[in-house]
């Protein structure tokens, strides 16, 4: 009980934060009544902190995907004819990331890019929400991923050689066996070793940049002639940086043609629709929650409905922070979130009026409410955080669900039970407390 003002402090700014990162950028106020004639917008500011060389600028807008807000979807045939067996996932996998790479430096917020099989043919689907001209982004995706290695003349004068990744066999992640850090090592096909040979030679003491479509990839120094078509890349990285660096190698290594079989351009106007019918309905339906907690539970009531302002505010506010690309099937879990943010309140409610009526004092009854109740609450939002781990598929297992809405909808709604646990236990209990008090 000592600790609830503190509690109390906390769950403001909480939501004074969450408050200023939630709201629209653009505020409109009307309002005439009589004499008063009020016109007006009120623009939010910006984040935008700086200290010393550290500097972070946000302008947390809300992420719309293709459906709400339109864009271009472009589908591609994989050329895998080229690669056979354990090699052929393997380049798929590469040219996905390179793609991806490609479009994000194109500036594209939040693209959507994933590859599918069917009868035997693989497809690439590269979706770019906010992008209605197409062209230059087809010739930035459609190309094929060009790997080369290049002489450094001077500082600020590279040289292309004739060794590209058609002479490199393959790369893979590995292990310094002095000093165990990861490694990428590499691995030239007989003409290419014989090419590498003579480049390191002339290249000792030297930078040898590794260009991925025009961008410098890796630029270890030669310390010697490598010799024999293998070679071993070492620098202090990361398990993660060495396997991506070496996707990307393999994207240069094996190169797969890609083309265009469709093309199509998708309006904003359903989208816009959706949401305006969406926003209409979570109204609506928060709105009947409120009335009916308030009915059903009076005073308790009116805290449950705070709370759930409260979870609304910081949802949103995580949505603009991660940030989420919310679609319609996002806006469905945000929308059963709601319903399900006043679950452990109800709990809570009932046991609190069982321990009433048994002739305990307020503060016992509210604490072994939430005691007991806790356990109901905990297991019943684990088994659906497990269905949208499911659903979600972080780890990209193949045996399980990879679309992109259906993971939208697993993550709006996995949020919502971690902000509604923390609401309906941390921010309903300390206020009840404060209340109980006073």
């Amino acid at each position: 009980m000592k600790h609830v003002g503190r509690n109390i402090v906390l769950i403001i700014v909480i939501t004074l934060v969450g408050l200023f990162i939630a709201v629209p950028r653009q505020i409109p106020i009307k309002l005439h009544v009589g004499p008063l004639n009020i016109d007006q917008t009120i623009e939010r500011r910006n984040l935008d902190v700086k200290v010393g060389s550290f500097e972070l600028k946000r302008n947390f807008d809300l992420l719309l995907g293709l459906d709400l807000v339109g864009g271009s979807r472009l589908v591609f045939d994989i050329d895998t004819t080229q690669v056979e067996g354990t090699n052929k996932a393997q380049a798929i996998e590469s040219l996905r990331l390179v793609i991806e790479r490609r479009v994000n430096l194109f500036g594209v917020s939040e693209p959507n890019i994933q590859t599918t099989e069917f009868e035997g043919k693989n497809k690439i689907i590269v979706e770019l929400p906010g992008l209605t001209d197409t062209k230059e982004a087809v010739a930035l995706v459609g190309k094929t991923a060009q790997l080369s290695f290049a002489k450094v003349q001077d500082e600020q004068t590279l040289l292309p050689t004739d060794l590209t990744g058609a002479d490199l066999k393959n790369a893979q992640v590995g292990f310094d066996q002095v000093t165990g850090q990861p490694v990428v090592q590499l691995s030239f096909t007989s003409q290419g070793a014989e090419k590498f040979a003579n480049l390191t030679a002339e290249s000792v003491g030297k930078p040898l940049p590794i260009i991925l479509d025009g961008q410098i990839l890796s630029a270890p120094v030669v310390q010697e002639k490598i010799a024999g078509g293998s070679a071993q890349i070492s620098g202090d990285f990361s398990l993660e940086e060495a396997r991506a660096i070496t996707i990307q190698l393999n994207a240069g290594a094996l190169p797969l043609p890609i083309s265009l079989i469709e093309e199509r351009t998708v309006g904003a106007s359903l989208g816009q629709e959706a949401v305006n019918k969406s926003i209409k309905a979570g109204a609506v339906g928060l709105l009947i929650v409120l009335i009916f907690m308030i009915l059903l539970y009076r005073k308790l009531g009116v805290v449950a409905g705070i709370g759930l302002v409260i979870f609304g505010i910081i949802t949103i506010a995580l949505y603009k922070i991660i940030p989420v690309v919310l679609t319609l099937p996002g806006i469905t879990g945000f929308l059963l979130s709601v319903g399900m943010a006043v679950d452990s309140n109800i709990l809570i409610f009932e046991r609190y009026r069982e321990e009433r009526a048994k002739g305990a004092s307020a503060p016992y009854a509210l604490e072994i409410a939430f005691g007991r109740a806790w356990d109901s609450i905990r297991d019943a939002n684990i088994a659906t955080l497990v269905t949208c781990f499911i659903l979600a598929n972080p780890l990209d297992w193949n045996f399980l669900n990879t679309s992109g809405p259906v993971r939208g909808f697993a993550i709006t709604l996995a949020l919502g039970i971690g902000v509604s646990l923390f609401t309906g236990v941390f921010v309903s209990r300390n206020l009840l407390r404060f209340l109980i008090k006073k």
